[in-house]
Parts: C-alpha cells; sequence; structure tokens
C-alpha cells in the first residue's frame, strides 16, 4: 500500500509541474535557510562545552558600584590576583583553580624573526585540567611549572622554528626577557572563548624582575587576571556567592567609612554561558549574543512557516483539480483514512525531496556564510547524531503540518455532489487561504521593516560626528624603549612634511574607557569625594591637538607650563557629574584624583571614544608620573601621500626601535571593527529576509494563477461585454492586495515592538519614523503586484474566443 501511495503520489507531482516546482522549490529554499541558521547557532550554543567538567566550571566575574549610590559603574571579567589563593584557603568547596593572565600586543623575537603577537597568556600549571587541548611536544602537567617556560601552538612554532624542533629553544619577549619552549600544542577550536597562541609560565610572574610576588599577593587594584574554578557536580553557587560580601571584607584593605563589599562584588558565571550570556565590560575577547541566536531562530522559522504555508495555499488550490480523483476513489471504497494517508504520503514525500536538496544546497553556500559571517562553520556540524536523528524526523513534521489541512479538505469531498460536477470550494476554504497568504505578507513586511531600521542604523553610527577628526590617524603600540627618547623620535617624525602632529595616550579612541580612580573636587575650603563615576586616560600634550579635539574652556595640555604635569583637563559630561555649573567655572578649581592633587586647566568636548553602544561618559585626561603608562601612539597624516607618509614613519620606527617589531593600524579602519559584527548581522539579515520575501512572492504567484486560470471564462465574458485590459487587472489584483493591506496593519504593532527592543541596546540610536512603516507597506504592495499581474495582463490580453470556446 505504501509503494502504492507513493506511486500516486510521484505521478500526481510529475502531472501538475508548476504547483509540484513551486512547492518543492519553496520547501528547499525554506529548509536550506533554517539549516545553514541551525549550524550558526548549534555553533554558537557549543561554546567551551568541549572543556572537562565545563558544566561545573565557573569563571569569577568583579563589579564596581558607587558606595554611596550603589550605582554599578564597571563589570569586569577578570579579578585581582590575590582573590585566587585566598579563594581556595576560604572555600574547601573549590576543587581547583586556575589563572590566566593577558599580556596584551608582545613583540617577540627569535633570531631575526620578529612579530607582534596578539593572543599572548600567562598560564598557571593547572591550564590544562580545565581546558582540553591537545599537547602534541612536551608535558601538559609540567610545561608551565617552572618560571621562564613557555608553550607555542603549532602554528605559532612553525612561524618561528620552521621545521626546527622548537623544545628547548630560546625565544624573547617585550626585548627583554629570554624564555624556554617547554612544549607545543594544538590551537583552540573556534568555538572557545578565548585563544591562547601563547601560554607563559604564571610563575614568572613571582619574580620581582616581572611582577613580584608581593604583588600577586596584596594588589586588589590591578583587575587583569581571568579566574577559573571547579566545583563538585550540581553544587549550589548561590551558596558560595552569599559569602562573598563577608569574603570581601575579611580580605581586602578598609578605605574611608564604607567597607570595601559596599564598591565591589564579587560573582560566579558559568564557563558554557560566556560566550552567549556575558557583555562585561572587559572580556577576554568579543563574545556572541544570545539576542543574536533569538533572531535568526526566528527568521528560521518564519522561512519554513512561509514555504509551509505555499504549499498548504496550492495544495488546497489545486483540490478542484483533484476532485473527480477523490470522488472515483470514494465510490470505488475508499476511506477517508486511506485518502488522509494518500495526500501525506505526497507531502511527505515533497518535503524529503526538499530535505535532500536543501542539504546539497547547503553544503554549497556554507562557504558563502562563513565569508559573510566570518565564521568557520562546517556541514559537520549538522552530521551529528543529536542532530541527525531530529533532522530526519524534520520531512515528516513538516509534511505532515503543511499537508494535514489539504488532507482533510480533500478527503471531505462528498462523491455524488463531485461526479455530478457541483462541486465548488467552500467559502471558509478560500477565507482561511486569504488568512495564510496574509500571515506570509505580514512576516515579508515586518522582515522589511527590520532590514530598512537595521540599514538606517548602522548608516547612523558610520556617519554620525564623533566630536573629532578621525581621519588619516595612523596608531602604533607604544614601546618602553622610547621612554627616553620620545621627543627625538617625535622630532624626526614632524620633520617630514606628511606628518602634522604625534602624540602619546594610555588608550585611544575605539578602546574601552575601563580605568578609574577617586574622584574629589573643591568646595568651600577643603577637596570633598566627588559622587560621580570619572574615567581617566593618560595623555601626553600633543594628545589633543593630534586628534583635533575641541577645548571648549581653558586650554589643553602644554609643555610651555611644567605645572600641566600635575594638572588635568576634562570633558563635558565631567563638568556636569562634578556639579559644576559650566566649564569656565571648572577651570582653576583644585580637584584630586586618585593619590594627586592638582587644577582643571581646561575642558574639552563630549566625543565618543567608546561605540555608540556606550553613553558618552565623564572622562578626565592627564599626563602620568611615568611614560610606562602609555601605550599607544597616534600620528596625523597631513595631505594624502599616505604611501610616503607611512614609509616615513617606518623608516623613523625602524631607527629608533630596531628590536621591536613594526605594526601599524589607521584608526578609521578601527572604528569600523568597532561595528563589524552589527555589519555581518546586517547582510545575514538581508539575504535572508529577501529569500523569505521570495519565497511569500512564489507562493502568491502560483496561487494568483491557479485563482485566474479558474476565472477565465468570467475573464473572456467580461472581455466580450468590453471590459479593458486595466480593468481586468484591476479586478484580479484587488482581492489580493486587501490581504495586503491587512498584513501591514498587523505587522506595524509588530515590527516596531521588535526593532525598539533591539535599538535599545544602542546608547545613540535613531528613532523609528512612521514613513519607515509606509515605504514597506508600499514595497509589499509593488512586490505582490507586480507577482500578480504578470498573471493578469497575461490572462487580460488572451483571446476570449478561446476561453469561450467550450461554452
Amino acid at each position: 500500500m505504501i509503494y502504492n501511495y507513493l506511486k500516486i503520489a510521484i505521478r500526481n507531482l510529475l502531472k501538475y509541474k508548476f504547483i509540484s516546482f513551486i512547492n518543492l522549490f519553496g520547501l528547499t529554499a525554506g529548509i536550506a535557510c533554517c539549516l545553514l541558521i541551525l549550524t550558526y547557532i548549534i555553533n554558537e550554543l557549543s561554546y567551551d562545552k568541549y572543556h572537562p567538567d565545563a558544566d561545573r566550571t565557573y569563571r569569577v566575574t568583579r563589579s564596581f558600584r558607587n558606595a554611596q549610590t550603589g550605582i554599578v559603574s564597571l563589570n569586569l571579567g577578570t579579578v585581582a590576583p590575590p582573590f585566587a589563593p585566598l579563594l581556595v584557603n576560604d572555600f574547601k568547596e573549590i576543587e581547583k583553580i586556575t589563572q590566566l593572565l593577558p599580556n596584551g600586543r608582545t613583540p617577540v623575537r627569535y633570531g631575526e624573526k620578529m612579530f607582534n603577537e596578539e593572543n599572548v597568556y600567562w598560564g598557571d600549571e593547572h591550564f590544562f585540567d580545565f581546558f582540553k587541548v591537545k599537547v602534541v611536544k612536551g608535558n601538559p602537567a609540567k610545561a608551565l611549572n617552572d618560571p621562564y617556560g613557555i608553550m607555542l601552538t603549532e602554528e605559532t612554532a612553525k612561524k618561528y622554528f620552521g621545521n626546527e624542533e622548537p623544545l628547548d629553544k630560546m625565544i624573547r619577549l617585550d626585548n627583554q626577557l629570554n624564555f624556554k619552549v617547554t612544549g607545543v600544542y594544538k590551537a583552540f577550536p573556534a568555538n572557545s572563548h578565548v585563544h591562547p597562541n601563547i601560554l607563559i609560565s604564571f610563575n614568572t610572574l613571582k619574580d620581582t624582575a616581572v611582577y613580584g610576588e608581593e604583588n600577586l599577593r596584596t594588589n586588589f587594584g590591578n583587575n587583569s587576571f581571568l579566574t577559573y574554578i571547579k566545583l563538585p557536580k550540581d553544587y549550589d553557587i548561590g551558596k558560595m556567592e552569599k559569602q562573598f560580601p563577608a569574603f570581601l571584607n575579611r580580605h581586602m584593605p578598609q578605605g574611608g567609612k564604607f567597607k570595601p563589599s559596599e564598591g565591589t562584588a564579587l560573582a560566579l558565571q558559568k564557563l558554557t554561558d560566556i560566550h552567549l550570556h556575558s557583555q562585561l565590560d572587559y572580556e577576554a575577547e568579543e563574545n556572541g549574543d544570545i539576542k543574536r541566536v533569538y533572531i535568526f531562530s526566528a527568521i528560521a522559522l518564519f522561512i519554513l512557516l512561509i514555504a509551509g504555508i505555499n504549499y498548504m495555499n496550492l495544495s488546497t488550490a489545486r483540490s478542484a483539480l483533484r476532485a473527480r480523483e477523490i470522488g472515483v476513489r470514494k465510490v470505488v471504497g475508499a476511506q477517508r483514512k486511506e485518502i488522509i494517508a494518500q495526500f501525506l504520503s505526497e507531502s511527505v514525500l515533497v518535503s524529503w525531496l526538499a530535505m535532500i536538496l536543501a542539504l546539497l544546497l547547503t553544503w554549497l553556500t556554507l562557504p558563502w556564510l562563513n565569508k559573510l559571517s566570518g565564521q568557520q562553520l562546517s556541514i559537520h556540524i549538522l552530521l551529528r547524531w543529536d542532530v541527525i536523528v531530529p533532522m530526519a524526523l524534520v520531512p515528516f513534521v513538516v509534511g505532515i503540518l503543511s499537508g494535514i489541512y489539504p488532507a482533510l479538505f480533500m478527503s471531505s469531498f462528498r462523491p455524488v455532489q463531485v461526479l455530478k460536477g457541483l462541486f465548488k470550494v467552500g467559502g471558509s476554504t478560500i477565507s482561511f487561504r486569504r488568512i495564510l497568504v496574509t500571515t506570509q505578507f505580514a512576516i515579508s513586511i515586518v522582515l522589511i521593516i527590520s532590514t530598512i531600521t537595521v540599514f538606517r542604523q548602522m548608516h547612523y553610527m558610520q556617519q554620525k560626528e564623533l566630536g573629532f577628526d578621525k581621519t588619516h590617524i595612523v596608531t602604533l603600540p607604544y614601546s618602553a624603549g622610547l621612554n627616553d627618547g620620545f621627543d627625538a623620535f617625535r622630532t624626526e617624525l614632524l620633520s617630514n612634511t606628511y606628518i602634522k602632529n604625534a602624540g602619546r595616550s594610555s588608550r585611544i579612541p575605539t578602546g574601552r574607557l575601563l580605568d578609574a580612580m577617586g574622584a574629589r573636587i573643591k568646595r568651600s575650603d577643603t577637596l570633598e569625594p566627588a559622587n560621580a563615576d570619572i574615567k581617566f586616560v593618560s595623555a601626553d600634550q600633543d594628545f589633543i591637538s593630534t586628534y583635533g579635539i575641541k577645548v571648549v574652556s581653558g586650554r589643553g595640555f602644554s609643555k610651555d607650563f611644567s605645572t600641566d604635569t600635575g594638572a588635568f583637563v576634562i570633558n563635558e559630561a565631567a563638568v556636569q557629574a562634578l556639579g559644576l555649573n559650566s566649564g569656565e567655572d571648572a577651570i582653576g578649581k583644585d580637584f584630586g584624583y586618585g593619590n594627586r592633587t592638582g587644577k582643571l586647566i581646561g575642558v574639552f568636548n563630549d566625543f565618543h571614544f567608546e561605540s555608540m553602544h556606550q553613553k558618552i561618559v565623564p572622562l578626565v585626561l592627564l599626563i602620568p608620573t611615568s611614560a610606562n603608562a602609555y601605550g599607544n601612539i597616534s600620528i596625523k597624516i597631513a595631505g594624502t601621500n599616505i604611501p610616503a607618509a607611512l614609509s616615513h614613519i617606518e623608516k623613523t620606527w625602524r631607527k629608533y626601535l630596531p628590536e621591536t617589531p613594526y605594526q601599524y593600524n589607521f584608526l578609521d579602519e578601527n572604528f569600523e571593527r568597532l561595528y563589524q559584527s552589527e555589519e555581518r548581522q546586517k547582510s545575514i539579515f538581508t539575504v535572508f529576509a529577501f529569500i523569505a520575501i521570495f519565497i511569500a512572492c512564489l507562493g502568491l504567484f502560483g496561487l494568483s494563477a491557479f485563482a485566474i486560470s479558474q476565472r477565465i471564462k468570467e475573464i473572456g465574458i467580461r472581455k466580450v461585454l468590453g471590459a479593458s485590459v486595466n480593468t481586468i487587472v484591476a479586478l484580479l489584483s484587488k482581492d489580493f492586495l486587501k490581504l495586503i493591506l491587512i498584513a501591514a496593519v498587523i505587522a506595524f504593532p509588530i515590527a516596531w515592538f521588535a526593532m525598539d527592543t533591539w535599538l535599545q541596546d544602542f546608547a545613540y540610536r535613531i528613532n523609528i519614523p512612521w514613513w519607515i512603516f509606509v515605504v514597506a507597506g508600499v514595497i509589499a504592495g509593488i512586490i505582490a503586484f507586480v507577482t500578480i499581474s504578470f498573471q493578469a495582463i497575461r490572462a487580460a490580453i488572451a483571446n476570449p474566443v478561446k476561453s469561450l470556446r467550450s461554452e
């Protein structure tokens, strides 16, 4: 019987080629989109789950808040070094603990080979108890035990040593420390929240020449250490977190009238939650976002729903063509359940064909998706038993859900009416089809509005005035080798007419503003604590002029005033946060920051140091007591001869820093990278939205073609009676266009809510104007009209004699 069902199903697919093609193409495209999105979602959800005991491994995080107001000012995925030994000592339930310290951009040298390495970390001897990575050379249990030992990934080892044996070779870091290679390991997979290419023995930090054991035990201010703990299975972390305030008060030094726990807090974060659920102010790497997973999951379901609706619509629409077949089957004894089984077998067969074609299409288009998303997705993600089994059920589920209504509807035909030619598709069926078409286009309009809004927000972020000039600024990492000779280095740079200015700072725009100390302002006769969170950047006398930042009151730092080394310059947001009346009111005020006191000498305009996701925060610039506080050099290029300017910068760099790799970045490229994630999301969203709309139009095209074919005689009579082509096109189109109007009314509030929620992630955002909704509705209407009118015009210009010949 099953063979019989399949044979009839194949025969009907071949008989009604046009409708079969639309159904098959729509379902194939829909399932392929779902599979592509599924690979992305599975990959995002898999982060860090491959590590041993990942479900009971936690990262210790730290937050800072104003002790008076309780307002949180900073959330970090890192903590200070003393916390690790203290936690192990106070909480016996901690089975193991490990620490990782990012070293930032690090110059590495072996012989004549020099490179700046980005993913360099200090790791302790317990690292491999937490992170699963294959060590191909050396002993993982001992490789990080001894000071001045270092481990490299295979790729990094190949870069420096070629085909030489890397073990026991000596390499030099930061032009000052020599390390012995004690191991080589395979690179971390893409689905890890951290990717160390170089691991330096953590015990090296105990050397006072590097960091010092005393600092590791007592420095609660350096919150740069990633700290992970392993707890017993099913342990309630809430129990430990409740004890953290007392723990902080017990071990941290008391400062002022507030307890340590009133100004800072510790928390635990599950290892497997870091990638999708952690958006802290400092992370090891840029994380994903669970909201993005939800958005693309919704798009996948929308596309599959639209494809399924196509199948239901076209199957019920062509019911009149198969009415006699069903009538004959019933007369010769077929029961209703057998007819239902027949039609469901057809829909499942179409779904299976679509699934096979979709898998092939997914395999072919994955490289395109990887290029678009910047990820490393593979078809192998889908070839796992926990994915294959549910995926094998998809054709049955899709086939049954999309085929159940047509099957129930067609199996209900009365054979007497059908065989007498009295059968007509009921009004309830037509109404249901209209509901399905309306649903399709409501989804399409939501996607059109969302796409326009995403494009406008991205354009807004890229075009918004930043408050300084980012063009033609080249940034380089600052080197301690310039501490004594920076003035000569800068003078030589400026000797070339292509270089306009150069300055130093601890951070540069596009970085995060994370550094802060307590601020004090003079009120009456004393310096009183300011109830404000003010960030700081260490900057030299040329930083403000290099960036073209506008000083609105007072002046910037100048080498002509020796007292400026103890002075401060603040932004307009800081003026407001300090409760001062104006920028002019701030000039000359006594100001304290950290352990420094001095005068406020200038106020500069608010500018966007960080991305548009963050608000402009109160900021103070200060000249550091040590040049080691600088992290970057910013160079302003004059004119348009960029190659000549870069050549001069490189030549000067190599003259003053022959032992340090030369590496530069353009600031405007850094700004583009800030929104790279959103740009990729925009591109992927646009493509899938277009596919969804195309599938909906394909269904409308098939449905309108069938509906018009049912009215051929009516059209012929109208033409004979003098109806024009325009009149007939309008007549055939108006019913469908009414549905588009209803779809728009349904879609508008849904789209507004979805996009307003998405925009809340941006501190600086567009408002959603009313015209976007009108444009989306008009676009949907035009698309629908063009789709329908192709068939309508064809029917309207046909010779009425041919359609009426049988009458």
